[in-house]
C-alpha cells in the first residue's frame, strides 16, 4: 500500500478507538452524575410511559426546540435529517452484501446532502445575524460548523463534481472493519474528506455534538412530575440513608 493508505488506516483505527472510549467515558459520566432534584420542565408527565414519549417527541421531533423558536427548528431538523438519510446512504460502504433497505434509501441520501448544506449555513448565519446568540458564540462554535460543512461540501463535490471510484473506497472500508487493509483511492476531495471526518470523529467526545448522547440524561426531560406523591432520593442519597439507619 502507499504511504497515504497506510496513513489513512492508522488515522481511522484511532478515530474509531478515540470516539468509542471517549463517548462511552462521557455517558458512563452522565449516567453517574447525581440528580437530588425533582426539576423537569413543565408541563412534565407524570408516568414513566409520559416520559418515555415525551424523550421520543423531543429525539424524533426536537419538541421543545419548536416550541422555543421555528427558524432554528426549521435549520436544526434540516440539517438532522439530512445527516440521518446520508448516514444511511453510507452503509453501503461497510456492508457486503448491502442490506435491501439501504439500496432504497440511496436516491433520498444523496440529495439530504442539500438539506444538510443548508440546515448548517442556516445555524451558522444565526451565530452572525441574531445579536443574543453572536454574543454567546465561540470560536469553537465556528470551527465545528465549519467543519461540518466542510465534510458536506467535499462529499458534495464527489458526488457531482470529481467522482472517485466507489468500489476501491468500499473495500477499504471492508478492509478495515476486517482487519485486512486495503489501498485507499488517492483522489484529493476524497482524502479531504475522509481527513473531515476522522477529525469530527476525533473531537466528538470533547464537542457540544454530545448532545446526541446527553438528552436522554437530562433531569429536566427524564423525570417526572411526581414529587407529591413519591420522595425523590439520588442512588448515592438513598445509600447515605441507608447506612445511617
Amino acid at each position: 500500500m502507499s504511504f497515504v493508505s497506510t496513513l489513512y488506516v492508522g488515522l481511522f483505527y484511532a478515530a474509531t478507538v478515540i470516539l468509542v472510549v471517549g463517548v462511552t467515558l462521557r455517558i458512563k459520566k452522565y449516567a453517574q452524575t447525581p440528580a437530588p432534584l425533582k426539576i423537569p420542565t413543565m408541563p412534565a408527565p407524570r408516568t414513566e410511559a409520559g416520559v418515555a414519549m415525551r424523550m421520543f417527541r423531543e429525539v424524533v421531533f426536537f419538541e421543545s426546540l419548536f416550541r422555543s423558536n421555528k427558524w432554528t427548528w426549521i435549520f436544526g431538523y434540516l440539517f438532522h435529517l439530512g445527516l440521518l438519510l446520508v448516514l444511511l446512504r453510507h452503509l453501503r460502504y461497510f456492508t457486503e452484501p448491502v442490506w435491501f433497505w439501504v439500496n432504497w434509501v440511496q436516491p433520498f441520501g444523496k440529495y439530504a446532502a442539500f438539506a444538510m448544506l443548508a440546515g448548517l449555513l442556516g445555524l451558522w448565519a444565526r451565530r452572525f445575524l441574531v445579536d443574543r446568540v453572536r454574543y454567546i458564540s465561540t470560536p469553537s462554535d465556528h470551527l465545528m460548523l465549519a467543519l461540518l460543512v466542510g465534510i458536506v461540501m467535499s462529499g458534495l463535490g464527489m458526488a457531482y463534481l470529481v467522482h472517485t471510484d466507489i468500489v476501491a473506497v468500499k473495500a477499504f472500508f471492508l478492509g478495515l472493519m476486517r482487519f485486512s487493509p486495503q489501498p485507499l483511492p488517492g483522489d484529493f476531495l476524497l482524502l479531504v474528506h475522509l481527513g473531515l471526518v476522522a477529525l469530527l470523529m476525533i473531537i466528538f467526545p470533547i464537542s457540544k455534538l454530545l448532545h446526541a448522547p446527553g438528552v436522554f440524561f437530562s433531569p429536566t426531560r427524564n423525570q417526572t412530575d411526581d414529587s407529591r406523591e413519591r420522595r425523590h432520593l439520588a442512588p448515592w442519597a438513598k445509600e447515605l440513608e441507608a447506612s445511617e439507619r
